[in-house]
């Protein structure tokens, strides 16, 4: 992003409480990432792999946490967690405030913390609690019975609460189980634009503290996710499924109803998990399997097809 109005480099480390090196009067213009620079922006980086890509890119000024030499006409600036400082020159410069509070619908019995932004179109049932520090981005949809907890964040048109999708078969139609569970989402919670959270049927749906749920994901009715997880784009999970802590689901990835994923695992895009998996453990396929494994079938099938392809030409040129 471009700054309405540039600061020097010795007030960007007087802001952010860091020392320098290069010239403090050079003034920084720009703020982005490190593929999307240009000269006189700033960027950072923090994985010594990609120092000399910061350092020889287009970018002028760079947030880094170690005092290292840099390329004349730069400046550096020297921190002990670039990402933190760097999401904080963000925010000084772009604050995200609501200026239209309470217009919103709320039924009876909602508590709202300290410092809680809800936006325009929100619809709020009864008994809901929100605590300090959460935002509910438009259009967003809570359920009755729903625990949303400190800092959270709702981005626009999702819905918690919603009804289970369970139904007994009765030959000439189906019969609705009646969902009187909760959706709780604990602390640090942040769900994406378009996702849909389904309340229990009798007990709770959970999302552990610090998880992060990309757009467009559903969670099934009494689901329980585990602290820190990940969840990518269009990752469905079925009803009563348990996500222990720290694992990865990336980008539409199915997961059935009733199993386990243990601590830790990592499922890659596009996988369907049909029965529990070990933790600790990279999975990949419909039905996923362990990564290593599928890896390894796969070198062997396209060492197989070459070593195929080559005995036909030879075949072909000896005719």
């Amino acid at each position: 992003m471009n700054i309405s109005q540039p600061i020097t480099v010795k007030e960007a480390a007087e802001l952010l409480g860091l020392s320098y090196k290069g010239n403090g009067n050079l003034l920084i213009t720009g703020i982005n990432e490190i593929h999307k620079v240009r000269n006189g922006d700033l960027t950072f980086v923090d994985v010594p792999k990609y120092y000399k890509k910061a350092l020889s890119s287009d970018a002028s000024f760079i947030i880094i946490n170690k005092d290292i030499q840099f390329p004349e006409g730069k400046a550096i600036l020297i921190s002990e967690d670039p990402f933190h400082d760097y999401n904080r020159l963000v925010t000084y410069f772009m604050p995200e405030e609501n200026p239209w509070h309470n217009t919103y619908a709320r039924g009876e019995n909602v508590l709202t913390g300290k410092d809680v932004q809800i936006y325009p179109g929100v619809v709020l049932g009864r008994d809901i609690k929100i605590g300090d520090g959460a935002v509910i981005y438009p259009n967003v949809v809570i359920y009755d019975n729903a625990i949303i907890g400190e800092n959270v964040i709702i981005h626009a048109n999702t819905v918690i609460g919603g009804h289970a999708y369970y139904y007994k078969n009765r030959k000439t139609h189906y019969e609705k189980l009646i969902s009187c569970g909760r959706v709780i989402l604990e602390n640090d919670v942040e769900i994406g634009a378009s996702c849909t959270i389904d309340k229990g049927v009798s007990g709770d749906t959970i999302i552990g503290a610090h998880t992060k749920l990309d757009n467009q994901v559903h969670i099934g009715h009494g689901v329980v996710i585990g602290k820190r997880c990940l969840i990518g784009a269009q990752v469905g999970i079925g009803g009563k499924t348990i996500i222990e802590d720290d694992v990865i689901l990336w980008g539409q990835t199915g997961v059935t109803k009733d199993v386990t994923i243990g601590a830790g695992a990592v499922v890659s895009a596009q996988s369907g998990v049909s029965k529990s998996l070990e933790g600790g453990k990279a999975y990949f396929g419909t039905p996923a399997r362990e990564l290593r494994k599928v890896q390894k079938e796969m070198a062997w099938v396209r060492i197989k097809a070459e070593e195929e392809s080559g005995i036909r030409s030879q075949e072909s040129s000896e005719l």
